[in-house]
């Protein structure tokens, strides 16, 4: 499939929904769907390879060593496919199931909507959405990882572009995230932090800025921390959509209740950017200032902000010298 193609047919099951939920409301009912069809589809794959490596052992293809996601019994797109009625209650029980199936890697990773409420989303609307998305194979064969990455990160900016003033809170441009990753220039190897993940663009960035180098990529380590439930379980996606599996997004207040720690500290890291929520007016300033962590060692700033202008939301921080300028230049 190419990348225009892959882009309409995306789109399209955000038009399904338009007028029934608040277009900020989209990505968390397309997201989840959009990933279950990929790894049903890539399960399929996978079976089908080792069907043949194993001159047609179907005990063999479906060993858990074959695939990259385990789908329990049950809990394949095309089961859901056959519902008529509770489409959405049998859509949660399949994500439970699949969550519980690969906890360490999906736990969470298909979010908190209302799949079981009809009045906001019906069966007959959540079956035009699986028909919708059952139009074409997502397997790897037909969508490989890179156009897979590229339709992924073209629904965030349309989901960002229909949201108005939310957008900033999972979204960063991404010639702000080029310019970001052009400063630190992380390399390979190495670990990069985002402590405001959002969808992951940021973190993703770096992976971009080694593979266009020409280096290997999937050696980067990368750490993000975001607040809110739905937007860390799109980060999750989005990685997992352009073939990255060494990474660590967790969900919670960064401020409040760092996750990312390392022999009871806060863990160090390589490269750390991010873009801060500048719009925030209250936060928790005295758990701030007493943490078991003492990040407030340059003092706490005033508990209430008040935004006097617009600002580019953007900052890095290079944790040591490159040999480019003296320690005194940092």
């Amino acid at each position: 499939m190419e990348t225009k193609e892959l882009e309409a047919y995306l789109w399209g099951a955000a038009n399904i929904l338009r007028g029934l939920i608040d277009a900020a409301d989209f990505k968390q009912y397309i997201f989840p769907l959009l990933f279950f069809k990929r790894i049903s589809d890539l399960w399929d794959e996978e079976y089908q390879q080792a069907l043949a490596d194993s001159s047609g052992d179907l005990t063999y293809a479906e060993f858990s060593e074959q695939h990259r996601f385990q789908i329990p019994k049950g809990c394949h797109w095309e089961d859901i496919r056959k519902k008529t009625t509770n489409v959405g209650a049998a859509l949660q029980k399949a994500f439970n199931s699949i969550e519980k199936a690969n906890f360490e890697m999906l736990h969470d990773v298909f979010g908190d909507a209302q799949w079981t409420n009809k009045r906001r989303m019906s069966d007959e609307k959540m079956l035009d959405l699986i028909e919708h998305f059952s139009k074409f194979k997502l397997t790897v064969a037909e969508v490989p990882h890179d156009i897979m990455g590229e339709g992924y990160e073209y629904l965030i900016k349309k989901f960002a572009d229909d949201s108005g003033h939310t957008a900033a809170e999972f979204y960063t441009n991404r010639t702000v995230v080029k310019l970001m990753t052009m400063i630190t220039d992380p390399q390979q190897g190495e670990s990069v932090y985002d402590p405001t993940c959002g969808s992951g663009g940021i973190l993703l960035g770096s992976a971009l800025h080694v593979k266009e180098q020409g280096k290997e990529y999937r050696t980067l380590k990368l750490y993000g921390q975001e607040l809110n439930l739905i937007t860390s379980a799109i980060a999750r996606i989005n990685m997992f959509m352009h073939n990255v599996d060494e990474f660590l997004i967790v969900q919670g207040d960064t401020l409040d209740n760092p996750q990312i720690l390392e022999n009871d500290e806060l863990k160090q890291f390589d490269v750390v950017m991010a873009n801060p929520p500048y719009s925030v007016k209250r936060w928790n300033q005295t758990k701030f200032a007493n943490d078991p962590f003492s990040t407030a060692y340059h003092g706490k700033p005033k508990a209430k902000f008040r935004k006097k202008r617009n600002v580019v939301s953007a900052w890095r921080f290079i944790p040591r010298c490159r040999g480019r300028h003296s320690p005194q230049d940092d």
